[in-house]
């Protein structure tokens, strides 16, 4: 199967975990499962794959005729390596074919940036991915969730967006989706260009 790389949503698996902070990788991918079959009811198959590591979709992305692997970890954000290395293996991915969506704390909500390599700046999920695939050399959308004025930051990225901020969310969701449609039509620098001038109105 020909697969042109894989787009990795990160999160935690479970209802207590929907619509928080720490989920917004889950829900971008999310999104783009359902604007993909929006777009044509059989842009997107799923595959049994992951041997429960990681659910998968083989889709087309908005008009490239090439295959993209979209996967969501289910193995928790600090295990996320396992999906990802386990898949990359499969499909003969290199890290540069990678693209990681997740929440970043050094960005305010709203705001994302789109680059390649790098630290994981305390992130587990993306410790773990650089572990099991031995590289820092994979794409990273990062997406911003903004830190927290007080308390800890476990307890605010495991918190989930108040409804204030939940039309912003919905506009990063489409704003996400415009940069990894630019990546997977264009390349990495149009990647950067779409995603990084992205601001909420």
């Amino acid at each position: 199967m020909n697969i042109s790389g894989v787009i990795v949503g990160l999160g935690n698996p479970g209802k207590e975990y929907e619509s928080t902070r720490h989920n917004l990788g889950f829900m971008v991918a999310d999104y783009l499962l359902e604007d993909a079959q929006r777009f044509s009811p059989d842009a997107c198959s799923p595959l049994s794959i992951g041997k429960k590591k990681y659910d998968a979709w083989k889709c087309r992305i908005g008009t490239s005729r090439n295959f993209w692997l979209i996967i969501k970890p289910m193995t928790y954000m600090n295990l996320s390596g396992e999906a990802v290395g386990h898949a990359c293996k499969y499909f003969d991915i290199k890290p540069e074919q990678v693209v990681v969506l997740h929440d970043e704390l050094d960005l305010p909500l709203g705001r994302m940036k789109f680059k390649i390599g790098g630290g994981h700046a305390g992130h587990n999920g993306l410790r773990s991915i650089e572990q099991h695939l031995g590289s820092r050399n994979f794409n990273r959308m990062r997406l911003g969730i903004g830190k927290p004025e007080h308390g800890s930051v476990s307890n605010y990225v495991l918190n989930r967006f108040t409804k204030s901020e939940l039309a912003d969310v919905e506009m990063v969701l489409e704003g996400a989706r415009k940069g990894i449609e630019a990546f997977v039509t264009s390349g990495f620098d149009e990647a950067v260009k779409v995603t990084n001038a992205f601001k909420l109105p």
